[in-house]
This record gives structure tokens, sequence and C-alpha cells, in this order.
């Protein structure tokens, strides 16, 4: 059996008018990773206050969203009123439960950000589909850090590498940044049921072939993965337990119910959603 299942490589979406993303998930033959339901690559980009890669306020239901940055700055605002500059190496985990809204924008006080990052979102199990609403933020220095020869690796979220990071989730998952040396290698961790690998940079090798930047190589469940990095490489490492059912998305909606998504969107488009406080401004409802 191979021990890889499928390689999906990024394709270009447009987020604002001059401002593209790398979207790996979901894909058509591949709907999610464990709990990851989307991700996208965000730049490398240069970016100013107010310019191509704000992102003004929009809702998300049923999911956490995980921003992680390489480089860069974002400052995030949301309806519960929370206000957090993002910068490189911290987590900032934000469950949307039942209705939440945000904004990502560039720092006012820099004229110029080199943005590059990637961002994530987690289905929540369907029992917290309905959940209240939170936001967190962890410091690079609360972040576990574990070094393999050739390789340094943040657990971001999760479990991995006898690693745990501090933040408590909602199911079973691991979210990884692995830096590896040319010539590293680095075993998957094998108690995870579904396991992915997405290739921010350099080049790497899983026993059968290379996988290059800008894909994600999702792994034969079971079987024993150890990447190779072929030059030096950035990778992400994500995957956790199955789902507990299917999950449709519309936009920034996601659910079990399609039926809930449809009552989101006509909140959205008749204004009924939660504002931004000092951010008044929104992203219409996708025809």
């Amino acid at each position: 059996m191979p021990k890889t299942e499928l390689l999906i490589e990024g394709r270009q979406r447009e987020l604002v008018p001059g401002f593209s993303v790398r979207r790996i998930l979901p894909f058509a033959a591949r709907r999610h990773v464990g709990p990851f339901v989307f991700l996208d690559h965000m730049g490398p980009v240069d970016a100013g206050p107010r310019g191509i890669a704000d992102v003004r306020p929009h809702p998300h239901i049923g999911l956490a969203t995980v921003t992680w940055l390489f480089s860069g700055e974002i400052v995030h605002r949301d309806s519960l009123g929370y206000v957090q500059p993002i910068r490189p190496g911290e987590l900032n985990w934000m469950s949307a439960g039942r209705a939440i809204v945000h904004s990502e924008r560039m720092p006012e006080d820099v004229p110029v950000v080199h943005l590059h990052g990637v961002q994530a979102w987690v289905a929540l199990p369907q029992a917290m589909e309905e959940s209240e609403p939170f936001f967190t933020h962890v410091g690079r220095d609360r972040l576990p850090v574990v070094y393999e020869p050739g390789a340094r690796l943040t657990v971001i979220a999760g479990t991995a590498y006898g690693a745990t990071a501090d933040l408590a989730l909602p199911s079973p998952l691991f979210y990884v940044e692995a830096r590896l040396d040319p010539g590293a290698e680095l075993e998957l961790p094998a108690d995870h049921a579904e396991r992915g690998a997405y290739v921010v940079s350099g080049c790497v090798s899983a026993g059968e072939g290379e996988i290059g930047e800008g894909t994600l190589a999702v792994f034969t469940p079971g079987e024993a993965i150890t990447l190779k990095a072929e030059t030096g490489a950035l990778v992400m490492l994500l995957g956790g337990a199955p789902l507990d059912g299917e999950r449709h998305i519309y936009w920034n909606f996601v659910s079990s119910d399609r039926e809930r998504i449809e009552r989101a969107k006509t909140a959205w488009r008749e204004g009924r959603f939660p504002k931004v406080p000092g951010d008044d401004e929104f992203i219409p409802l996708p025809p």
C-alpha cells in the first residue's frame, strides 16, 4: 500500500483585489485531514495599513481559526472585544461556536509588513457547534519546542513528539511547525489516525517521491511515515482523529447541518451578527 494517499497542490484564490493565497483545503478529493477542514497559505507579500492584505469584518460559525505567522503582523479584532496583534511564533485560536465576527488588518503604525503565514480552520465537534465563542492568544514562550536531529519542532496545538501545547482542545489533533535542515529525517506522529504535511518552503520526500513547495501530502492511515528534507525545509504537520460526521462549508460557515448554514447566511445578510467594536466595515455575503 502506498504511504502517500494523496498530493494536493495549492490553488490561487483572491481574497480581496490584489491579495491572493494558496488554498490547500478543502479539496474536491479530500475535504479534511482529521478535524482540519481549511488551510490557506498567505504570502509572502508586502502590505501596508488599509491595503491589499486587510480583511474587513466577516462572520464564522462552527469552527476554530488558527492563525500562524512566519513573518509580519496582523491585528485581530473581534465581536467579543478582543484587539490582539498576531506576530510570528504566537498561537491565536478563535473558536466561533454559534457566532463570531472578526477582522484581520495590517498594523496602522508600520509602513510595510512582509506578511507570510498560514491559516487553518478546525471543525468543532457536533456537540460544540453552538457553544459560546472565545478567543485565546498564546505567546511563543508558552509553546513547546522539541529538538530532533536536524529538526526544530514547535508544537502549536495538540500533542506530538512527547509534548502537549498549553491549550485545551475540542478534539484530538496535532499541529506542528517543523524547520528541517538539509538531509534531516523526521518520523510523523503515529498516534493520530489522519496525518498530513504541507511544505511551505523547500522540498521533502516520504519514500515514494518528492513533495515540493506549496503541496500538502496526505498519508495512509496506519503507515509509518518518515519525512526526509531534500533541502532546508519549512513544513506544517497536521491531523488528528476523524471528524464525527460530515461537515458542510459555505464561505466562512462550517456546520454538520445545511439548514444551520442557511440561517447563518440570512443572519449575516440582514445584519444580525454581533459587531466588531471600532471596525464598522464588513464583507458582504458572496452571491
